[in-house]
């Protein structure tokens, strides 16, 4: 007996501009010489980074870095610190840069923060290869906190400049702003937040309340696929994570349901047309 499932890929879902203009310079240069090295994965999802290894990216990490010579590295869309820079020039490495704009701007603007003697304040995620490139920018000297709490125990400055990772929470961070400002700080807010994953926000709203249930494809890493899930279980309950096929359970499912499929900027279009396939056979 079939379930006679509908299901449909939300439009607004899959790769952001930054992830498609890596992902497209990588396969380019894998097409003409056949390998690349990648410093990182080159997008927070499992399934893209295994298709392309498969075509000939040597993911690699700054301990691989630092022992090569006289070879192409990528550098993927959530940047690097200035010191990978000054690693590359002294291996003679040629750096092929993926940098999202939006990241290399961000960068700019808390160097100049830094420069300028302001204390600088990162919400982000601890360890994240973007946050890490941000800090970078001020000698590791920015404080980095995922939520408020961890401020409790620092010794802030009475004035600071705050920034945030690009794909937070925009409701968050005006939170954290607000909660700054009435504790006493002069608080200089700087919302860097990208627009193309805080406007898939409300897109998510709009898609996922016409379904009874709701698949979320993404990869376990992606900070941006935490945040866009939210949104789908807030809207619609019946939301479920996944980041592979496999992982599907057929006892979420009744005869008829309409199934929407959504993802993050992270979340490569043939994954959530290979869900898609999987859901049609029920």
């Amino acid at each position: 007996m079939g379930y006679n499932l509908q299901v449909d890929i939300d439009k607004s879902s899959g790769f952001c501009f930054g992830v498609v203009y890596a992902i497209e310079m990588a396969e380019d240069i894998l097409d003409n010489e056949g390998y690349l090295y990648c410093l990182g994965d080159i997008v927070h999802n499992d399934e893209e980074v295994e298709r392309l290894t498969k075509r000939g990216l040597k993911i690699i990490d700054l301990d691989v870095l630092k022992n090569l010579r006289d070879e192409k590295v990528l550098i993927r869309a959530h940047g690097e610190a200035p010191s990978t820079y000054q690693l590359a020039l002294e291996n003679n490495l040629t750096l092929i840069d993926a940098s999202c704009p939006v990241v290399l701007k961000l960068q700019n603007r808390i160097k100049n923060s830094h420069d300028d003697d302001e204390q600088v304040l990162i919400f982000g995620k601890h360890g994240h290869a973007e946050v890490i490139g941000l800090q970078g920018q001020t000698d590791g000297k920015a404080i980095v906190f995922q939520d408020l709490a961890e401020l409790d125990n620092i010794e802030l400055p009475s004035k600071f400049t705050l920034y945030s990772q690009t794909t937070k929470s925009t409701d968050k961070f005006y939170h954290i702003k607000d909660e700054l400002l009435s504790r006493g700080y002069d608080v200089k807010a700087n919302d860097t937040i990208c627009r193309q994953v805080s406007n898939r926000y409300e897109e998510l709203e709009n898609f996922v309340v016409n379904y009874d249930r709701i698949i979320f494809v993404s990869g376990k890493k992606s900070s941006n696929g935490k945040v866009l899930y939210d949104v789908c279980k807030k809207y619609n309950d019946n939301s479920y994570f996944i980041s592979n096929v496999e992982e599907l359970d057929q006892s979420w499912f009744a005869e008829n349901d309409k199934v929407g499929i959504c993802g993050a900027t992270s979340t490569p279009m043939w994954l959530m047309e290979k869900v898609k396939s999987a859901l049609e056979q029920y």
